[in-house]
């Protein structure tokens, strides 16, 4: 360890975390695939939610709301009128303080001349009224007797215009900030093109953009290329000014808007600007970004900074709306947009989030066919091993063990055949071919790096087989009660188990409720609740397995898994069903299991319910069969299937 420095720093969310691979992805989203017996429903879940170091869109979306919460609690809106009025005040008092400068300056024969001047200009300020758009046009009607007062107040009304008009084409950049009162003409003669414009596409006519765009281009974002984008552009800002004017109390609101109209002394350029918003809302319907916010905060922003905060609640509104949608498709989510409001963390999130499914068809797990996933049998295969992992974890080594012999012996023995090792295997290692396998990887250096994927081992020949049913109660009560994904884990982890430990072992599926079917391992995660019927014929569960297992000799046996008492039988091909059970279904039943025993196959019964009519039968059933009996919790039940089935026990246990 001497040889390798490592460096900790602290968390900041822009390093990159390793990606889950695709026997981890399939891992998280296994239990809701055999629950529910879709895919790509289990695949959106994962999506949506995560699970343990993946997080899903719903985090992305939590992180959204407390963005905007916090914008909404930081600011309160009406203040950012509170600045241009103290910007007012301050023109005021320095007119006043001008005048009372100039009053110490003049001449003693003059002096009462200007102080009837002074007098009359100040009785004229005292009657300024409060409203700002009063306040704008008394001070624009003033005759100011200070020179630094009058210029003030010119560049504030400069200023204001230019914050509006840049409110309505945000992106002008040639000068708007220090806009002059010649630069209105060029602005008036903009928007009266653009409502000829909008007028001929109003008209089904095409208009001329490229003239529009070389005359006017430098006015508006580069990224605007036809007249199209332009419309869009300026419906967002559109929707900007009306989701401000909304968030204003309505004292503020009718502040802002007679200050608004007070600010343009050009009337023309007024009413090409009204006639604007006609033809926009004619074209393109008011956005339904435009909505109120609820601000709750104490800081007041300016004007500017009030337009920039209704971008960035408008954009934090599309996104949250790309993510609503993203929960079942997260390619709708922008993700150039996630990063400017959320951070580069939340785009890598997105993306991976994005990948899974690409992750789970790149090893071979799945398959997409049209809009539709599937899962492949390698991907069936990985989660068999997976759900044999899972029970393992379970077992303690002294719990394990091989099939019972009627001679002692060691069990297994070490094979010729070499194969690479599998978890569960026993470890009858083969140096040779493990050494060599890092040699062909690495080639010829010292010292050699063996990796996991390099250990072979031999396959162990068994000195004994069985075949075995594994019968699973299919009866509608088994999902609601939640029982019927632990023995699907069953199914998979015992079929797993006999393809890499046990392969001259046979192993069959037999599913009952109303009837009784054979099914593949592999079949077991697509049933869903859809496939459920009322009924529990063990009955006619016994005879399939007993013809199943009249095909082999040796050790056979029959696992059943089952939360109910029989309530269905056979009588002349016809199903009979009754609940609770009647004492024909349980003679019917019993006659089976008597037939069973005469075949010499044991019936291990594990039951998920303690209820008085179950444990009755099952009792009655283990007396004639000599079979064991075992009461054990879904979370347990492949705990104890697989410890028994591979250990061999022949002891009766009961477990809660």
């Amino acid at each position: 360890m001497s040889g390798y420095r490592y460096r900790y720093s602290r968390w900041d969310g822009t390093q990159v975390v390793d990606d889950l691979d695709a026997d981890q992805i399939l891992d998280l989203m296994a239990d809701d695939y055999l629950s529910f017996g879709d895919v790509g429903h289990a695949l959106q879940r994962l999506q949506r939610w995560g699970d343990g170091d993946l997080a899903g869109m719903e985090d992305l979306l939590a992180q959204l709301r407390e963005r905007r919460e916090q914008e909404l609690s930081r600011y309160n809106l009406d203040g950012s009128l509170e600045e241009i009025r103290r910007a007012l005040d301050e023109v005021v008092e320095m007119e006043r303080a001008g005048q009372e400068r100039r009053l110490a300056e003049a001449a003693e024969g003059d002096r009462s001349l200007l102080q009837r001047i002074v007098a009359q200009r100040q009785d004229q300020l005292d009657r300024v009224p409060d409203d700002l758009g009063g306040r704008v046009k008394a001070l624009r009607d003033y005759e100011f007797m200070d020179d630094e007062a009058r210029q003030s107040f010119e560049q504030l009304l400069t200023r204001l215009q230019g914050e509006m008009l840049e409110q309505a084409f945000q992106g002008l950049k040639q000068g708007v900030a220090n806009m002059r009162q010649e630069d209105l003409p060029r602005i008036r003669d903009m928007v009266r093109s653009l409502n000829r414009m909008l007028e001929e596409r109003a008209a089904g006519r095409e208009p001329d953009f490229a003239e529009f765009k070389n005359q006017f281009g430098d006015l508006f974002p580069p990224q605007i290329e036809t007249l199209d984008q332009l419309i869009d552009h300026l419906q967002r800002q559109m929707a900007q000014m009306d989701s401000l004017l909304r968030s204003l109390s309505p004292e503020a609101r009718a502040e802002l808007q007679g200050m608004m109209d007070q600010l343009l002394q050009d009337d023309s350029l007024r009413l090409e600007l009204a006639r604007l918003g006609g033809l926009m809302s004619q074209l393109a319907p008011p956005s339904a970004l435009s909505e109120s916010y609820p601000f709750f905060g104490q800081e007041s922003p300016s004007m500017r900074e009030a337009m920039g905060l209704m971008d960035r609640l408008q954009a934090m509104d599309r996104l949250g709306a790309q993510m609503e949608r993203g929960r079942l498709r997260p390619g709708d989510v922008d993700a150039a947009l996630a990063e400017e409001i959320l951070g580069l963390p939340a785009r890598r999130q997105l993306e991976r989030i994005r990948r899974l499914s690409e992750e789970l068809e790149r090893a071979g797990y799945l398959e997409r066919h049209g809009s539709k996933l599937e899962l492949t049998p390698r991907g069936m295969r990985r989660l068999g091993q997976g759900a044999l992992r899972e029970i393992f974890a379970q077992l303690t080594r002294s719990r394990l063990g091989q099939h019972p012999t009627r001679d002692p012996g060691q069990g297994v023995d070490a094979g010729e055949e070499i194969k690479p090792y599998e978890f569960g295997d026993p470890f009858l290692l083969d140096l040779k071919e493990t050494l060599f396998a890092s040699l062909q990887r690495e080639g010829r250096s010292l010292p050699l790096h063996l990796r996991p994927d390099d250990f072979m081992v031999h396959r162990s020949e068994h000195l004994s087989e069985a075949a075995t049913v594994l019968m699973i109660d299919m009866s509608r009560s088994m999902f609601l009660r939640g029982c019927f994904l632990a023995a699907k884990k069953v199914a998979m982890a015992l079929d797993s188990l006999i393809r890499s430990q046990f392969p001259r072992d046979h192993l069959y599926v037999v599913g009952f409720s109303s009837h009784a079917v054979q099914m593949k391992p592999q079949s077991l995660p697509a049933i869903s609740l859809n496939d459920y019927v009322y009924g529990t014929n063990m009955q006619h569960g016994f005879m399939l397995a007993r013809s199943l297992l009249a095909r082999h000799r040796g050790q056979r046996q029959i696992i059943m898994i089952t939360d109910g008492e029989p309530t269905a039988h056979l009588e002349n091909g016809r199903v009979v069903f009754a609940y609770p059970p009647t004492f024909r279904t349980i003679q019917a039943t019993m006659r089976e299991v008597v037939r069973v025993t005469r075949d010499h196959i044991v019936i291990n019964t594990f039951m998920l319910e303690r209820s008085r009519y179950l444990t009755e039968f099952v009792d009655q059933m283990a007396r004639v069969n000599r079979g064991r009996a075992f009461f054990v919790s879904p979370e347990r039940l492949g705990e104890y299937v697989v410890d028994d089935f591979v250990s061999g026990r022949r002891r009766r246990r009961r477990a809660s």
